[in-house]
């Protein structure tokens, strides 16, 4: 008598992908009868107006948030000084050269992370226009300021 011996993965696999078909099916179905008429979502969220909100005691929303980008502002012209002072100092001949090496190694890599992330987000910007312009009805202009603004996934433009 021939005994088939199935590895303990195959029998798993036999086990749990019909459990997950079913689940899938079961979630696909109970989907309609759950469904809002209004479809939610950030792009329909109203954002409030910061000069009517205080924050640490007393302070106006919108002067905090220029405050902040006043601090991000000097952030940045620490960064540009300390580029520059750094540039300008001595090296050594075999240092230079090295990182020449790392220079132009990152560079390469930059560029094909750049082509990768510039095709991701027009594929990206296609499934926004499809589903805000097609599916949710919404104006051109509304569907621009979330292109401009999704950053990487996070409608929160409209």
């Amino acid at each position: 008598m021939l005994t088939v011996c199935v590895p303990p993965c195959r029998r798993a696999a036999k086990l749990i992908l019909p459990l997950l078909l079913a689940a899938v099916i079961v979630m696909s179905l109970a989907s309609p009868a759950f469904a809002q008429p209004q479809t939610g979502g950030e792009a329909h969220l109203v954002l409030p107006d910061l000069s009517q909100a205080n924050f640490l005691g007393g302070t106006n929303g919108r002067t905090l948030l220029m405050w902040g980008l006043g601090v991000c502002a000097l952030g940045l012209l620490f960064g540009f000084i300390t580029y520059k002072q750094l540039r300008d100092l001595p090296v050594h001949r075999s240092m230079l050269e090295i990182s020449e090496l790392i220079y132009e190694t990152c560079k390469t890599y930059l560029v094909t992370q750049g082509k990768f992330l510039l095709i991701l987000e027009i594929f990206i910007g296609v499934i926004i226009v499809f589903y805000f312009g097609l599916l949710e009805h919404m104006d051109a202009m509304k569907v621009a300021i979330i292109l401009l603004f999704h950053e990487g996934g996070d409608h929160s433009a409209v």
